[in-house]
């Protein structure tokens, strides 16, 4: 199975000094960092754009960015992002006219592919898609707030993904969004998670070193 990664989003970070935080993140053991990227079409909410990443960049961070577009169109804003440094962008299948146009459109413009399901989003496009793809992201919370407590029904769908990643025999890492906390990312990992997007659970603390160790460890027990 894929090495645990921990993937801090920004989204709960302390934005008057972005740079500052994420540098932290990292330093204490990131493996990632996350951009939850709303529209306020797509989803409730408006967060930010490819110029953030791209100031990230500037700023020195050179650890693996992971852009969840949750946006209606995407194909759009892909390749800014892709000139900003992104390095997996993922999106919704609902949210783009020809899916697998998307995907090409990712892998083209230098970034990693992957797709991301909601709570209630049947799994059928991966039949089609998972040999495209680098990274498959179940939302354990309705995407648009951060926040939210995790939809215990996510397990099942996290355990059909991992059925799936492992017929197809491929490197795909299994990413899963919403409500992690130390106290069920053990469980979240047995279900066979191996990338978990954490918010408050790190930049709401005041230890990012303690609070990412505390992660990982959880998850390592699985």
């Amino acid at each position: 199975m894929n090495t645990k990664w921990i993937a801090p989003s920004i989204l709960s970070a302390d934005f008057s000094r972005l740079g500052e935080d994420v540098t932290r993140a990292v330093t204490a053991g990131a493996d990632m960092i996350h951009f939850d990227v709303m529209d306020n079409h797509y989803v409730p909410n408006l967060t930010f754009g490819p110029l953030v990443c791209a100031s990230l960049r500037k700023y020195g961070v050179t650890a693996p960015i992971d852009v969840h577009l949750m946006v209606k169109p995407v194909d759009r804003i892909i390749p800014d992002f892709a000139a900003a440094g992104a390095t997996y962008i993922t999106f919704h299948p609902e949210a783009s006219e020809h899916v697998d146009r998307t995907i090409s459109l990712i892998r083209e413009s230098g970034c990693k592919p992957g797709l991301v399901f909601n709570p209630a989003s049947s799994l059928d496009c991966l039949r089609y898609m998972i040999d495209k793809i680098d990274m498959i992201l179940v939302m354990s919370v309705n995407p648009g707030f951060g926040g939210q407590d995790f939809i215990t029904s996510s397990f099942a769908k996290i355990r059909d993904v991992r059925s799936l990643i492992d017929k197809s025999g491929r490197d795909i890492r299994l990413e899963v969004d919403g409500g992690i906390r130390t106290s069920n990312i053990r469980e979240i990992a047995a279900a066979g998670a191996d990338t978990f997007v954490c918010g408050s659970a790190v930049f709401g603390t005041d230890d990012y070193v303690k609070a990412i160790s505390s992660l990982r460890g959880e998850a390592e027990k699985a």
